[in-house]
């Protein structure tokens, strides 16, 4: 599910489940957890790039994990949150710089991943959007990194219309840094942001880092757990119990079919 590589003082961490476009589940959730955490220890890593093998980046949450999540009650859904939290927090807090190389789409969670990196670079056709309202849900365990990014206006605009959103539209909002034209130029700006980092002191790097979420954040952890506090009502609660259903089911959810009339 995750694949690995150290070369010269730069982490390349590839989410590897392109058949399902990358999507979480909670084995991947876990792995990303401690893969950051480890990759965050070791001396000889300098960068970390986050990238994706297939067509897509990230699609958010798994079908099959979604299918899982239908049945739990809100206290599993809570324990599953605050899994899913740990992994945002230990990629967004980690001391080494997180470069995101993006391509294909990256929707509801893998949007997330992207506002949890340090630096996103996409082509231009990437589709990114915060769609978990079409499935009755909110976007809450991505809302402190997405927020921190893109602020609460913008914020306020996606998360309720949950459309998707090419990538001069992500850079325009913030949610990304960089948009190229094609993966050639993606692979020469990642490497030219890797060149620019390895030039800046680690020790430094790491405290500008912390320097920014203490400046900007109030109690992220804090935030998170009301998250996923909220995410769990959430899923738990009719509407998302109705939307999940009617999207595994391949149906149009019940306040679509009343705005309708039918």
């Amino acid at each position: 599910m995750l694949k690995i590589d150290i070369h010269k003082n730069v982490a390349y961490v590839t989410l590897n489940r392109p058949d399902v476009h990358n999507a979480f589940n909670d084995e991947l959730v876990k792995q990303l957890y401690n893969a950051f955490t480890e990759l965050g220890k070791r001396d000889e890593v300098r960068v970390i790039v986050l990238s994706a093998a297939g067509k897509s980046f990230c699609a958010g949450a798994d079908l099959n994990w979604m299918k899982q999540m239908v049945q739990y009650s809100y206290e599993e859904n809570l324990e599953d949150a605050r899994a899913v939290g740990r992994m945002f927090i230990a990629i967004a807090r980690c001391p080494k710089p997180v470069i995101a190389r993006v391509h294909g789409t990256a929707l509801g969670g893998g949007s997330g991943l992207v506002a949890a990196c340090d630096i996103g670079i996409a082509i231009e056709s990437v589709q990114f959007g915060f769609t978990e309202v079409k499935l009755g849900i909110i976007p809450a365990l991505i809302s402190p990194f997405v927020i921190a990014k893109i602020g609460p206006g913008r914020a306020r605009e996606f998360f309720i219309t949950g459309e998707r959103f090419l990538a001069p539209i992500a850079l325009n909002i913030g949610l990304i840094q960089h948009v190229v034209s094609h993966e050639l130029a993606l692979d020469a700006l990642v490497e030219s942001k890797i060149s620019q980092i390895l030039t800046s002191a680690p020790g430094a790097i790491a405290a500008a880092k912390e320097l920014v979420f203490g400046v900007t954040a109030n109690a992220l952890e804090n935030s998170l757990e009301y998250a996923a506090e909220a995410i769990s009502r959430s899923r738990a609660g009719t509407e998302g119990q109705a939307g999940m259903k009617a999207f595994l089911e391949h149906h149009r959810p019940p306040w679509i079919e009343k705005t309708n009339g039918k």
